[in-house]
């Protein structure tokens, strides 16, 4: 029996000691099932703590927490494993007895070193005990960093696209405002930002998927639904306008598709890498139709019929819209315009277009140039 405990003490330490690896240190976006068994369960208990207030709004207040409370959970259940382990290790290598064994792991572990004895045979379990405790709090503490930073940039982009394509944001209302206001050459600009911002996010967030965790600050603001938005306002563009249409918008939707392909292959969410263009996508006709009859309305140029578009616009979003409704989902992301189901129950909220207060030209009609106009 007690080779048996020495077995599954170093078993149990080289699961815990692989998963601080592939959580903290490989860059290279590893699975670890331990912290996904944990981010699950914590957004469970979360997310049924909100269900009886059945409103959005409640479900984010409660998973504004899931983040810091997955962080906290990773070190706890990190450190109990390795006080089990290091507890079958002393037990198992020695005649030391169960409550005997756990205090002494518990001793050398947390660095209190009062419970160790003068016994030889066990100085290399206890040394080891007591480097493991401090090691795994000091890569935890130099994790945090890592995360707020590109928690800060990711969330700063969002925040900018708020005015531009409202909150939620949706990528047909992008279209349409930078029409009403023209400021339709800032588009170009907004793709070659939003196309870097994909390629830091694929790598933050692949490597470190507690990321997909943390919430924006406001409730309406989600960084997937922003890229979904920047990502279907280059495919509407790029359907309707082939000819004016800026090569940023190819390179954005590119861009943005392979980041949420790097983060699905980290999750271990199954995706078709390459889709068939005529594949049916969720989105409905009548939805396409509708966006477009509203861009066209404010003022956005159209090339290309609307039919003809379809088939184009289809083509474009076959090679993000699952991975991406699926990110939508497991991120608890508000509910907008496009952006797929989600694992509670609230209505979509549609963007909110600040009303027209631009002032009247000499007791009538309005000034289409004025900076209140621009400003909105």
């Amino acid at each position: 029996m007690r080779m048996i405990h020495t077995l599954l003490g170093v078993l149990l330490l080289l699961l815990v000691v692989g998963s601080i690896l592939r959580t903290l240190v490989v860059p290279r976006g590893l699975y670890s099932a331990l912290v996904n068994r944990l981010w699950r369960t914590v957004r469970t208990l979360l997310r049924l703590s909100a269900a009886p207030f059945g409103t959005y709004r409640a479900q984010d207040r409660a998973l504004t927490w899931l983040a810091p409370i997955v962080l906290v959970g990773m070190l706890g259940v990190w450190l109990s494993g390795m006080l089990v382990a290091y507890t079958l290790l002393l037990h198992g290598t020695s005649d030391l007895p169960w409550k005997v064994a756990i205090r002494e792991a518990g001793s050398s572990l947390f660095t209190l070193g009062y419970a160790s004895g003068e016994r030889l045979q066990l100085s290399a379990i206890d040394f080891l005990a007591a480097a493991s405790g401090p090691l795994v709090i000091a890569l935890q503490i130099s994790y945090l960093p890592t995360l707020y930073a590109a928690y800060q940039r990711r969330e700063t982009e969002v925040t900018l696209l708020q005015s531009r394509a409202g909150e939620p944001a949706w990528g047909p209302e992008l279209l349409a405002r930078q029409s009403l206001v023209d400021t339709e050459t800032a588009l170009p600009q907004l793709y070659r930002d939003w196309e870097r911002l994909a390629a830091d996010i694929g790598e933050s967030h692949s490597n470190y998927p507690v990321l997909l965790s943390f919430r924006s600050p406001q409730p309406n603001r989600s960084w997937v639904v922003g890229l979904i938005a920047v990502m279907d306002a280059a495919a509407l563009h790029l359907a309707l306008c082939p000819r004016s249409a800026p090569p940023e918008a190819r390179l954005v939707i590119r861009a943005g598709f392979t980041a949420m392909r790097d983060i699905a292959r980290s999750l271990r969410i199954d995706f078709d890498p390459d889709p068939d263009p005529a594949a049916p996508i969720r989105l409905t006709y009548a939805e396409y139709l509708g966006a477009v009859a509203m861009v066209t309305a404010a003022g956005f140029p159209r090339e290309r019929p609307v039919e003809d578009g379809w088939r184009h616009f289809n083509g474009w979003r076959v090679n993000y819209e699952s991975v991406a409704y699926e990110l939508a989902r497991r991120s608890d992301a508000v509910p907008a315009l496009w952006t797929g189901p989600r694992d509670f129950h609230a209505p979509v909220i549609p963007p909110a277009r600040p009303t027209d207060r631009r002032p009247s030209v000499d007791g009538g009609g309005s000034d289409p140039g004025s900076a209140a106009s621009l400003a909105r």
